[in-house]
């Protein structure tokens, strides 16, 4: 087919969502893939009215060993290859690491670091064979600062996929495969609701210190395709960003410590 096809993780809300109505607009067929199967039917619906593109829908877990390759094949036995890929499903795991499953941070650590890595892995030859590819990940301001108590493996995650991004962009500046890191702050989106800090982020953030998702995938995009390999949207996370550079990590952890509590409950 003429149109290329752009893969979206975590595309039933939120940043993923929003990424897939970017990619739809930019004349991309998309895969949608999520837990949620009602949600995707209904934005792979909404995508082919309002862009009249094709929408594909693969239901999976991402946390299920076999998923990435499920999901391949799903998109292969359409006749389709993976021209973009958006590695955005990702949650938070509340609680001391020591009072948590190991199981669930084993799962943790599947959707977080395993799969996106395993999904670059086996769509990148392809796009360095066709001289053509867009990889973002979804990371996390999280991965750029010292990281807070509590949702121990988020922001080792985060930083992992940062540096990941960092070299996979670095190993195809002469292919034509675009590699980008995006590194939001606090986004508006189900995040926070489904790991239970909404409330207490709502008391505790002014206003300015949160995006939508929408920007926050349009920032992404243009990155990607300007090929940045790290993107941080809006100015008080770019600042954010820049004083942990230039800050000791020893001041910063004394003072994450001490205000710690009013954004995460161990």
């Amino acid at each position: 087919m003429a149109r290329r096809l752009a893969l979206i993780t975590g595309a039933s809300a939120g940043i993923g969502a929003a990424f897939a109505r970017i990619y739809a607009g930019q004349g991309y067929d998309v895969a949608l893939t999520a837990r949620r199967a009602d949600r995707l039917a209904a934005l792979a619906s909404e995508i082919t009215l309002r862009f009249g593109v094709e929408a594909l829908t693969v239901t999976a877990d991402l946390a299920e060993t076999g998923a990435a390759d499920a999901v391949l094949e799903a998109i292969a036995a359409n006749g389709r290859v993976v021209d973009a890929l958006v590695n955005n499903a990702g949650y938070g795991l509340p609680g001391a690491y020591a009072a948590t499953r190991w199981a669930d941070q084993q799962a943790f650590l599947q959707v977080m670091v395993t799969a996106p890595a395993e999904l670059a892995h086996k769509v990148l030859p392809g796009m360095v064979e066709r001289r053509f590819g867009r990889i973002v990940n979804v990371a996390s301001l999280a991965g750029l600062t010292p990281p807070a108590a509590g949702h121990t493996l988020y922001a080792a995650s985060k930083a992992m996929m940062i540096r990941f991004s960092q070299s996979l962009h670095l190993e195809n500046l002469e292919t034509g495969v675009h590699v980008t890191a995006l590194c939001p702050g606090f986004t508006y989106s189900e995040f926070h609701d489904v790991n239970g800090t909404r409330e207490r982020l709502n008391r505790s953030l002014p206003a300015w210190m949160w995006l939508g998702a929408d920007e926050v995938a349009a920032a992404g995009y243009e990155a990607a395709e300007a090929n940045r390999p790290v993107a941080v949207p809006g100015a008080p996370n770019k600042a954010i960003a820049l004083a942990a550079k230039l800050i000791p990590d020893e001041w910063i952890l004394a003072l994450i410590a001490s205000q710690g509590q009013r954004f995460r409950q161990l």
